[in-house]
């Protein structure tokens, strides 16, 4: 059974972009449409999310400008892997957190 790879980055004000993924062990053989369909309803417009609420690691650059950096990571996709986990979780505890996270409507 495949594990499942939540993609994300950090785009700061001029653009630039940090790239991470963390992999999920699935060893309740969770569907991909299922782990996106509760992602993208948590999203702030489609998008946007605050990795601390969503507890995986900030992709911040060294510096930060106040007046143009911002606290949002973007939202990338998820797929299925057979790389082995790297978070020490498995997909439905990352997901059972999310669902405590408030909506951003």
């Amino acid at each position: 059974m495949p594990n499942i790879k939540f993609n994300y980055l950090y785009r700061d004000a001029g653009n630039y972009k940090n790239f991470d993924s963390v992999i999920f062990d699935n060893p309740q053989n969770m569907s991909l449409s299922t782990v996106e369909a509760l992602i993208v309803s948590k999203l702030i417009f489609h998008h946007w999310f605050y990795a601390n609420q969503w507890q995986v690691p900030d992709l911040y650059f060294g510096t930060w400008d106040n007046e143009l950096d911002h606290t949002f990571h973007e939202f990338e996709s998820v797929e299925y892997t057979d790389e082995p986990g790297n978070d020490g979780t498995d997909i439905a505890s990352f997901i059972n957190m999310l669902q405590t996270v408030v909506d951003p409507s």
